[in-house]
């Protein structure tokens, strides 16, 4: 049910202008699909569905384009800018931040699309990543020292 779901979304922001999440779930239920925001917001992020501009000034939902890599490099540099420190306890990387940048921070992360992280949480200078098992933790800690030299 989510492939269709996933699939009849790309349709629709396709063939479309899709401005809001509540537009899609009104569509996504014409269509036969019973959703909830919840369910449209989590599939807006596995389909790493974007907000471009139309050429009427307004924004609506995109599939991920060329620009997307854009648009991760600022999110590196933003990294790189923002990063105080890296460390970590069992299968816990902690990252410190500058006040205020560690949802930004975090977002590069994600758009890195690491291998072993199961996910990540931001708060406004610290950021969590849960690493899949300990010994692929010392691997993404020198990824990430990597990315802010």
């Amino acid at each position: 049910m989510k492939y269709s779901r996933h699939n009849k979304i790309l349709e629709l922001i396709h063939k479309q202008e899709v401005e809001t999440q509540e537009e899609l779930a009104k569509l996504l239920i014409k269509n036969g699909y019973n959703v909830t925001q919840a369910t449209i917001s989590r599939d807006i992020k596995e389909l790493k569905l974007i907000k471009i501009q139309t050429a009427t000034g307004k924004s609506k939902y995109a599939a991920e384009t060329h620009s997307y890599q854009s648009i991760t490099d600022r999110f590196i540099k933003i990294f790189k800018d923002t990063i105080l420190s890296v460390n970590y306890s069992n299968n816990i990387i902690i990252i410190k931040t500058l006040t205020g940048c560690a949802n930004a921070a975090c977002e590069a992360i994600d758009a890195l699309n690491l291998d072993n992280i199961l996910g990540t949480i931001a708060g406004d200078n610290t950021i969590f990543v849960v690493v899949d098992e300990n010994i692929n933790v010392n691997k993404l800690v020198h990824q990430f020292n990597d990315l802010i030299q």
